[in-house]
């Protein structure tokens, strides 16, 4: 996918397309991860709204945790596997949207 360093570095326009795939990629799957919470969520607890669904959803992958604690043993165990799940999507997101700059850095410092 990407050049190797005896390649020539990459032109601004084509970096910034490549920067732009993987922002998008990574906003990709931050959706799916909330639309799998906002399902999960709806699914294990009852009487939940969807837009409360989705805020304790959102809030789970930024880290801070849900407004609305579970109360169900099922919902319980589904926010321990989720908030797990989104710890590891948070990183790999951050890791997605950064590789492609870091690759640059990197083949910059060892062409000649």
């Amino acid at each position: 996918m990407y050049e190797s360093k005896s390649d020539a570095v990459l032109s601004t326009e084509e970096f910034r397309s490549r920067l732009l795939l993987h922002a998008v990629g990574a906003a990709l799957l931050l959706v799916g991860s909330i639309l799998i919470g906002v399902a999960g969520h709806l699914y294990f607890e009852e009487g939940v709204h969807w837009y409360d669904a989705a805020f304790n959803a959102t809030l789970l992958i930024g880290g801070m945790g849900p407004v609305d604690l579970p109360e169900t043993p099922g919902g319980k165990l589904f926010f321990a596997v989720y908030g797990l799940y989104v710890g590891l999507v948070f990183v790999a997101s951050i890791g997605l949207i950064l590789a492609p700059v870091a690759h640059r850095l990197l083949h910059r410092f060892h062409c000649d």
